[in-house]
């Protein structure tokens, strides 16, 4: 899906949205790097086209990289998605960090705004469903070994613990493999392959937001569906618009 949006999604965004007002879909970034906002909202527009709008959170740390990051992070996403839905504007937010922090409460934000609710989509939600579809196996790579405690808990939350076939890690620091992007790609390369070869998995995520570009490269060079959590997300925020327009609620 690629570089195309979902039927009807584009033309109802742009139908529903005046032309000097903010874009539709915000895309939160729960980490301070603005460069890494511009990637994933980049990413996000692929699928979803021109009408989505990054957000950066005011405070916080320039990666999430350890369990404290994530509950730190949660109240600055609440307060950028409480923002956003006090605009008016919003048709939907995306919380962009695998670990999606602060996703319950902006979900409950969004069904008691007066303002009426919209669809919350977390990436790390949407690849893992997407990853376990019809019972499929899967496994994550990732760049966090700090984290890894939080997405296993993250995995089982979800009721996917049956179809986990485990985690597997890139080495070096996380912070310094995102600086470098072609020593990032085969790192994580490196894990898909040990997801596949080594623990039988038939799906890999890639778990992390500011891995959305390496994610998106490594698509093609496996024959075992890679999925880039960012353009899943947008895959499922696709799906809840149209149900949603005719009142249905939104996970």
């Amino acid at each position: 899906m690629r570089g195309s949006a979902a039927p009807g999604v584009r033309a109802e965004l742009a139908a529903s949205v005046d032309p000097g007002a903010v874009p539709a879909v915000v895309l939160i970034n729960p980490n301070t790097s603005t460069d890494t906002t511009a990637m994933m909202t980049a990413i996000a527009r692929r699928t979803l086209g021109p009408l989505v709008r990054g957000v950066t959170v005011a405070r916080g740390p320039r990666m999430l990289t350890d369990p404290a990051a994530l509950p730190a992070a949660a109240p600055e996403v609440v307060a950028a998605g409480r923002r956003a839905l006090a605009s008016g504007t919003c048709r939907a937010l995306l919380v962009a960090a695998f670990g999606d922090p602060g996703l319950a409460e902006l979900r409950a934000l969004s069904l008691a705004s007066a303002r009426g609710p919209v669809p919350v989509v977390g990436i790390g939600e949407a690849a893992l469903l997407e990853a376990a579809a019809s019972g499929r196996s899967f496994g994550i790579a990732t760049t966090t070994p700090l984290l890894a405690g939080a997405v296993v808990e993250r995995v089982a939350a979800l009721g996917l613990s049956d179809r986990f076939t485990g985690l597997r890690l890139t080495e070096g620091d996380p912070q310094a493999l995102s600086a470098d992007p072609e020593s990032l790609r085969e790192s994580l390369a490196r894990a898909v392959q040990e997801c596949v070869v080594r623990d039988g998995a038939r799906a890999v995520v890639i778990g992390g937001g500011p891995l959305g570009e390496a994610a998106e490269s490594l698509r093609a060079r496996f024959e075992t569906p890679v999925i880039a959590p960012i353009p899943a997300a947008c895959r499922r925020l696709a799906k809840l618009l149209d149900p949603w327009r005719e009142g249905n609620t939104p996970r």
